[in-house]
C-alpha cells in the first residue's frame, strides 16, 4: 500500500503539483522499523510501529479530489473520516476506483445515476463509492492480534483508532515487508508466493485488463509479450493513468473508449524486478523495499514461477509469529 509530508492534516485540499512532495507511511524513504526505537519499550502494542500520522478525506470529498489525493501520495487505499472528529466512516481503494471509471459494479452508479456523465460523476462525493464494510484495531492491539486480522480479512491496510473509532494511526502491509527487509528468515519465497500467475498479453487493452483486476479479485498482473514477462501492471497504475494527463481530459469528455482501448504494455514504466524462488524472504523484501513495490514475479531458471507480494508477508508472518520481537 507513498508519498506524504512529515506532519499531515485531513486532506481536505486537493494537492496541488507546486507542493513539496512528501513521504507518506511505508514510504521507501523511510527506514527500516525498528521495533525497539521507539519510545515505549512495549514493542508488541501496534502503536509502536504504526504510522501516526494519517492522511484521510471527508466524505464530502469528490471523487475526482480523493483520486487525486491518492496518486499524490502513492496510495493504493484511503481512509474516509469525519473531517471534526476524526471518527472512521469508510475506505477506498484503488480497485474501487479502476471499479467506478473501469466498468465494473460500481460503474453501474456512473451510468444509472449520472446517466454515463462521467464529468458530473466524478464530481459526486466519494461515499457514493466508498466501501463501509470497516476493519480495523483498536490502539491497543498486539502486533500479533494485527496480523490475524489483516490476514484473516484480507486486507492491506488496517486503521488503528480508539474506543470512538478515531483514527490514531494505520498500519500497512508494506510496513511488514520492510521489516523483514534484508533479515534472515529461514523462509524460502517459493513456500509463499503464489505458484498459479496469470499473465496479460502485452496488447491486452486496458478495458479488458480492467475488468480481469475486477472480476478476479486481483491488484495487480504480470504483463507478457511472446512469452516473455514485461513487467506488472497495478490497479493504482490503471487509476493514476485514468486520473491525470491527456487521459483524464479525454475521459470527462465522453471520449473514453479511445482510452480504456490503449494496450496495458503502455502503463509499464519501470524495468523488469525480479526474486529467484529459492531466495530468502528478507532478501526479496529487500528488493520491493529498494524498488518502491509491492510485488516481484519469481523466476526459476528464467522461468516465471510465480509471483511474491506485500500481502504473503502478512501471511508468512502470521504463520511464524517468532520472527516478530
Amino acid at each position: 500500500m507513498s508519498k506524504g509530508p512529515t506532519t499531515r492534516k485531513d486532506a481536505t485540499r486537493i494537492p496541488q503539483k507546486s507542493d513539496r512532495m512528501p513521504i507518506a507511511p511505508g514510504s521507501g524513504e523511510r527506514g527500516p522499523l525498528q521495533f525497539d526505537s521507539r519510545q515505549s519499550k512495549s514493542a508488541s502494542l501496534v502503536l509502536n510501529v504504526a504510522t501516526p500520522d494519517v492522511v484521510t478525506v471527508p466524505p464530502t470529498t469528490t471523487i475526482m479530489g480523493a483520486i487525486k489525493t491518492m496518486t499524490f501520495y502513492g496510495f493504493s487505499r484511503l481512509p474516509i473520516a469525519d473531517a471534526g472528529t476524526r471518527r472512521l466512516i469508510g475506505f477506498v481503494t484503488s480497485v474501487d476506483v479502476v471499479d467506478f471509471l473501469g466498468g465494473g459494479l460500481r460503474h453501474n452508479l456512473l451510468r444509472e445515476k449520472y446517466d454515463g456523465n462521467i464529468f458530473t460523476a466524478i464530481n459526486a462525493d466519494i461515499r457514493e463509492i466508498m466501501s463501509t464494510k470497516l476493519t480495523y484495531a483498536g490502539e491497543d492491539s498486539s502486533l500479533n492480534d494485527v496480523l490475524k486480522l489483516m490476514y484473516e480479512r484480507n486486507v492491506g491496510g488496517l486503521p488503528i483508532v480508539d474506543e470512538d473509532t478515531r483514527i490514531r494511526a494505520i498500519i500497512t502491509e508494506e510496513d511488514f515487508v520492510r521489516f523483514t527487509k534484508g533479515r534472515d528468515t529461514g523462509l524460502l519465497v517459493e513456500s509463499f508466493m503464489s505458484p498459479n500467475v496469470v499473465t496479460a498479453p502485452a496488447q491486452t487493452t486496458i478495458e479488458k485488463m480492467t475488468r480481469m483486476i475486477i472480476q478476479k479479485g486481483f491488484r495487480r498482473m504480470p504483463v507478457a509479450q511472446d512469452g516473455v514477462l514485461m513487467g506488472m501492471v497495478t490497479a493504482s497504475d490503471i487509476m493514476k493513468y485514468l486520473g491525470s494527463g491527456e487521459a483524464f481530459q479525454k475521459v470527462v469528455t465522453g471520449d473514453i473508449g479511445e482510452v480504456m482501448g490503449q494496450p496495458i504494455k503502455s502503463l509499464i514504466k519501470r524495468g523488469l524486478v525480479t526474486a529467484e524462488k529459492r531466495a530468502d524472504l528478507g532478501a526479496a523484501a529487500r528488493r520491493m523495499v529498494d524498488n518502491d513495490i509491492g510485488s516481484l514475479p519469481v523466476m526459476d531458471k528464467g522461468s516465471l514461477a510465480g509471483i511474491i507480494t506485500e500481502r504473503d508477508y502478512v501471511r508468512a508472518l502470521a504463520e511464524n509469529r517468532e520472527i516478530l520481537p
